[in-house]
């Protein structure tokens, strides 16, 4: 594997628009659509965070203020250089319209904003999926001045209706129990700005987050929320600003859709030494269909997590439009 060195993070705007131009150049040249992965790793040395994007983005999902980031905060810093991986034309799947089935995420430190940070991404595991082909993202994050990995990201997304040939498309998925809707601990409102909010202190300006008709335009009914938003609201409000290394996974099962209102059930487990962990829930209250699930549980030190370059959760194989 080798590796492409960027002089910053990527600006996701200028991504997007530039994808627009390779979604045009792929419908008249998808015979020849590359069919594996580049084996380039893209990297940012020393990069800084930007502290009045950090303190908007820390209004937007209602975390207190803190000099330490929020995980999911890391992922949008890490994630344009994820991003420009995709961008590539040798990239087999297109960025437009991507959705967001899972992640998992190991935050092995508190990270100060004035930190400089490197951040290395690279992906794996194509695969194909019932509703098309799904791929992982892996954003690595370490302290540029000692090295040491400080937060691993692994995504899954899915581009939903592109089926590459080197893969057969699976079976239908097996039916899942019914859902019985826990008691709420919370209730979100969102408003049908939303994704444009989130999209302003992220950069992450996926179309089928900004409007109605934007969305349309990719196949999806309406807008919806960005994953990370709700991942992020989810995770800061079981963790806070815990110093103790964590783990944290989220799957996503079906869009929230804007405007719209989310219930979400949090559930803390204690053992002999204390807290063990905590499991999360969110759901349409008036369908009771289930939007997303998933758990965050402490690592007693960064050992406890094994090595993080090698990290590799099962990939879901469940369909999303969340991104």
């Amino acid at each position: 594997m080798t590796d492409t060195q960027l002089s910053e993070i990527p600006a996701l705007g200028k991504l997007y628009v530039g994808a627009v131009g390779s979604a045009a150049r792929a419908r008249l040249s998808s015979a020849q659509a590359p069919q594996t992965l580049p084996t380039d790793r893209h990297t940012v040395r020393g990069a800084r965070v930007d502290l009045e994007r950090l303190a908007d983005f820390q209004r937007l999902v209602l975390h207190s203020a803190s000099d330490y980031l929020p995980s999911g905060y890391v992922h949008t810093f890490a994630f344009p250089v994820a991003m420009s991986l995709m961008a590539r034309e040798d990239f087999p799947l297109p960025l437009l319209g991507m959705v967001h089935l899972s992640n998992h995420v190991q935050h092995l430190r508190p990270i100060h904003y004035s930190e400089p940070l490197t951040v290395t991404a690279w992906a794996e595991n194509l695969a194909g999926h019932r509703a098309g082909t799904q791929v992982e993202l892996i954003a690595e994050v370490r302290a540029t001045e000692s090295g040491d990995v400080v937060w691993l990201g692994r995504s899954t997304y899915l581009a939903k209706g592109v089926f590459l040939h080197r893969f057969d498309r699976p079976g239908p998925r097996a039916a899942h129990p019914d859902f019985v809707p826990p008691q709420p601990t919370a209730q979100w409102r969102l408003g049908a700005d939303a994704g444009r909010n989130y999209a302003m202190v992220s950069g992450d300006f996926n179309p089928i987050h900004l409007s109605r008709l934007s969305a349309k335009a990719l196949g999806m009914k309406k807008s919806l929320a960005h994953g990370m938003y709700l991942a992020s609201r989810a995770v800061g409000d079981i963790v806070a600003n815990r110093p103790e290394p964590y783990e944290w996974t989220i799957d996503f099962e079906s869009p929230v859709f804007l405007p719209g209102t989310v219930s979400l059930s949090i559930s803390d487990t204690d053992g002999d030494g204390g807290y063990t962990g905590s499991t999360f829930v969110a759901w349409n209250s008036r369908s009771r269909r289930r939007h997303f699930g998933g758990t965050v549980l402490p690592l007693a030190d960064a050992a406890a997590a094994g090595d993080a370059e090698q990290a590799r959760p099962a990939a879901p194989n469940r369909l999303s439009p969340n991104t």
